[in-house]
């Protein structure tokens, strides 16, 4: 979508702003609206039976979210939650779907839906196949480059227990994969909560050397 296009988009809603960890859409929920996201960074999460929450991808400014249930009139297929405080626009499925029908849109959603869906598919794979470390690096890879850069790096703003929830693995093991990139300085603790990362790209590296 260009430009122009984008803005018209905005234009159908007013802006708002939504909390860090704040749910934006949920799981289950119909889809009576589309979230258009102008600024922060969102989890898209699936809940299982048993509650448990994996973490399928993270989207950035620019991106829209909730548009499938919006576009096939089922149930929301996962939820999404602010990773930061963002400011969206929450535009009404009937305003969507004329802007749609409007700027013969259609086709090029639908790619664009059946795409992350198979992106969710990779990442469930992932979740299935990939250790502790190469999981955890890969969420934070995910992560931090959906959100603006600092000068001194990326704070990532969950918790150990929220990261362990969202690829499957115990506290414990997240606090062992992330203890030696602790030491060798490629992210901290932050004051607040969350982490510091200064060098993702190393700890992707390094992740991949303990399969």
């Amino acid at each position: 979508m260009g430009e122009r296009l984008w803005a018209l988009l905005r234009a159908l809603a007013p802006e708002r702003v939504r909390p860090a960890r704040s749910v934006l859409l949920r799981q289950g929920d119909p889809g009576t609206h589309v979230i258009v996201l102008s600024e922060g960074s969102a989890l898209v999460t699936l809940t299982g039976s048993g509650g448990e929450r994996t973490l399928l991808s993270v989207r950035g400014p620019g991106e829209l979210l909730g548009e499938l249930a919006v576009l096939d009139a089922q149930p929301r297929s996962a939820s999404v939650i602010a990773a930061e405080a963002c400011r969206v626009h929450l535009v009404p499925a009937p305003d969507f779907l004329r802007f749609v029908e409007r700027n013969g849109l259609l086709d090029p959603l639908l790619r664009y839906a059946i795409a992350r869906i198979r992106e969710g598919e990779a990442v469930r794979l992932e979740l299935a196949t990939s250790c502790v470390p190469v999981r955890l690096a890969n969420a934070l890879g995910r992560l931090v480059r959906a959100a603006p850069a600092g000068r001194a790096g990326v704070v990532v703003r969950l918790t150990q227990a929220e990261l362990s929830q969202m690829i499957g693995a115990s506290r414990n093991a997240v606090g062992a994969a992330i203890k030696p990139w602790r030491e060798r300085g490629l992210l901290e603790a932050e004051p607040g909560g969350g982490l510091l990362i200064h060098d993702i790209e190393a700890i992707e590296v390094q992740a991949r050397g303990t399969e």
